[in-house]
């Protein structure tokens, strides 16, 4: 069993080194051009070239949930594509958004402000039953963060494609209901995949339908939202703030508006990094049970683009 790595931006020693590890019976090579054929493939944002040169892929294994950028290029017809279910991600999101949604109700970014000009301040405390929270996107990484939202006692709703259910959480499913998702939130924390039907879905539009003084938080894909429109509605008041991690050009541009903007926190796409030995021990599992005819989860749907 021949495996090719093509992953931009990573270091591959260490991964060659623990692929081989994980799969001895397997002859795993870092991708060059003109390699020879390989049976599957360990990847992330490869370029167009290595897919031409592999036509006779069985497996592409992606190192990150997002693939987006990875069904963007013509791909080898047989190959199926398979993301990582979780590999030490979720624990990470839970982390930042609980951090995010505790960080603005608590005010402790006005508490800073006020600590840096050398001011002893106190502030009203607020009720969580005025900041129901809403998690757009229930997949692993939704529901992970929605059950950890719950453990501080804030009303927690969900929105996705299909129907879920989440013990404490009220799930809301499918475009008929939408409306009413978003009407019952006042923080909205976005997890979608990037698709053609949810590019630009947190528009001027959208987020006006949360409720007033509504808090964005955006660790999903910078092609989400449509920057213009949250300036604009952060200008007028109906929204407070927002936590952005993810951005439509990355690196954020120096010049960027949302860098000293007084109600954005910005943060450069680091709220769940892939964990090499989780993801690597995923990945392999998976590539076994390929190989052996067995069903393996996380193959994505070309067609829904998740």
């Amino acid at each position: 069993m021949n495996i090719t790595f093509c992953c931009a931006n990573t270091r591959v020693g260490p991964w060659l080194a623990d692929l081989r590890l994980a799969l001895p019976q397997a002859n795993v090579t870092e991708w060059q051009p003109g390699a020879p054929q390989a049976d599957h493939a360990v990847v992330w944002a490869p370029p167009q070239q290595f897919m031409d040169e592999q036509p006779g892929l069985k497996g592409l294994f992606n190192i990150g949930a997002g693939v987006d950028a990875l069904l963007k290029l013509r791909l080898p017809p047989s190959a199926k594509v398979v993301r990582l279910d979780d590999a030490g991600m979720s624990v990470q999101m839970a982390e930042y958004v609980c951090h995010a949604v505790i960080r603005h109700f608590r005010e402790f970014d006005a508490y800073e402000a006020d600590v840096a000009q050398g001011r002893w301040s106190y502030r009203k405390p607020r009720l969580r039953a005025d900041f129901p929270v809403g998690v757009m996107g229930l997949g692993v990484l939704g529901e992970r963060v929605a059950q950890a939202l719950r453990q501080f006692d804030f009303p927690v709703h969900g929105w996705s494609r299909s129907p879920k259910a989440i013990d404490g959480v009220i799930c809301h499913a499918g475009h008929a209901a939408f409306d009413s998702f978003l009407a019952s939130c006042r923080v909205l924390v976005n997890l979608l995949p990037l698709t053609p039907e949810t590019r630009d879905i947190l528009n001027r539009d959208t987020l006006s339908r949360l409720r007033p003084e509504a808090y964005l938080i955006n660790v999903a894909r910078g092609d989400h939202l449509v920057e213009d429109d949250l300036l604009a509605l952060l200008e007028s008041g109906h929204m407070a703030g927002a936590t952005l991690d993810v951005f439509r050009t990355e690196p954020l541009p120096a010049q960027h508006g949302f860098w000293k903007h007084p109600k954005i926190t910005v943060t450069p796409h680091t709220s769940a990094r892939t964990l090499r030995e989780e993801s690597i021990a995923q990945i392999a599992g998976k590539i076994l049970a390929f190989e052996r005819g067995d069903p393996i989860a996380g193959v994505v749907d070309p067609v829904r683009g998740y």
